[in-house]
């Protein structure tokens, strides 16, 4: 007050004026590094899954699975040996690779319950992808389990084991670790099948097609070659994976609106503290439009610096779930998914948070009139 007159505060345009309380400001970066936090952490979940789920569909050809009738499965058994079965799949047209699966309850010398072994034979390019420690089975003896197996039987890659069936023993090595497997589940060559239980068939084919073949065609020619064949197209990703990346991006959507909405709160609260400065810089020219930039400019370098502290946590979140899932152990190459452009998109992801949460308040003051303020004075 200076000879009776009332003089105006000073009003200042520098980024940040609307959040004047340093406890707001530090309450809007916290929402808005949560939601850069999320969505570094989901877009890395997602990055893996479909790493995950993607091994052995490089190529895009359609897989087939084809199972054997068995007298414990009420259906017809095949007519033909199991050299004949494989070779007439491969014989076929749009054949690229097949291999043949069978299963058998085997005992771990030294231990009480039986493990199921799986025995393969044939093609598959992929098997290494899926190794995180060591290598593919390539030898009779030879086998490789999933963490499952190996935390609950104190076991390591190189460890040997004694195999036992019918009363015929092999003793093998661990060759290799799964990224996946059951706790009572084990791999094997089919040598190592042969010296077990040498008329064992295989009970499941499966054929990766050339890229452009009729799955469905290639399916009927299979069951036409024999009653006791059933073939089935299989689906183009993994429902575990789908399951994970809708998760995320769901959870994503709902946290970055949480995000938004604190921004919108401190904003919201600033502006009607502000009233009499907004409605002094309108009187003095400053537009609508001006007004909505001023205001959502105060945020964007909020939004910046969340983005910049919320990568590393959201970095560093998604390391802690995917090696701490249990009965997955992803190799490096499925963990190690950021790259430059996308840490560019998270960043600018709390940006975005900022200026969505700061819009509505941003056009709300804008729609403020001189008249208005100044009533409420």
């Amino acid at each position: 007050m200076l000879g009776g007159t009332r003089l105006p505060r000073p009003v200042s345009l520098g980024l940040g004026q609307p959040f004047a309380r340093p406890g707001r400001t530090l309450l809007t970066t916290a929402a808005i590094v949560l939601g850069v936090t999320t969505v570094t952490l989901s877009t890395g979940l997602t990055s893996t899954m479909v790493a995950f789920a993607n091994v052995g569909r490089e190529d895009d050809g359609a897989r087939i699975q084809v199972e054997t009738g068995e007298s414990g499965n009420d259906r017809t058994p095949p007519r033909l040996s199991d050299a004949e079965i494989e070779q007439r799949l491969r014989s076929l047209p749009g054949a690229a690779a097949v291999r043949a699966r069978a299963l058998a309850q085997v005992n771990v010398v030294g231990q009480t319950e039986p493990v199921f072994a799986d025995f393969y034979r044939g093609d598959d390019h992929s098997y290494a992808q899926l190794i995180v420690r060591g290598r593919a089975p390539a030898a009779a003896g030879e086998i490789v389990v999933g963490p499952s197996f190996l935390d609950q039987r104190g076991l390591k890659v190189g460890d040997r084991v004694t195999l036992e069936l019918n009363g015929r023993q092999v003793s093998a090595t661990v060759v290799g670790q799964l990224i996946e497997g059951h706790a009572r589940g084990l791999e094997a060559t089919w040598q190592t099948l042969a010296q077990l239980a040498p008329d064992t068939r295989a009970i499941e084919y499966a054929v990766r097609l050339a890229p452009g073949a009729d799955a469905r065609a290639y399916a009927a020619a299979v069951e036409a070659l024999d009653p006791g064949l059933h073939a089935s197209v299989l689906g183009a990703g993994s429902s575990a994976a789908t399951t994970v990346v809708a998760f995320s991006t769901v959870f994503t959507v709902l946290l970055t609106v949480v995000a938004s909405l604190g921004v919108f709160n401190t904003v919201l609260l600033n502006i009607r503290e502000r009233r009499r400065d907004l409605g002094m810089l309108k009187s003095i020219g400053m537009t609508p439009r001006q007004v909505v930039a001023m205001t959502v400019a105060s945020v964007a370098g909020l939004g910046a610096i969340g983005g910049l502290l919320g990568i590393p946590l959201g970095i560093v979140a998604h390391r802690l779930v995917v090696d701490n899932i249990g009965m997955v152990e992803f190799p490096a190459y499925m963990k190690d998914v950021w790259h430059a452009p996308q840490l560019v998109v998270v960043l600018l992801a709390g940006v975005a948070i900022a200026v969505l949460g700061a819009l509505v308040p941003a056009r709300s003051a804008a729609r403020m009139t001189i008249a208005s303020v100044l009533h409420t004075e």
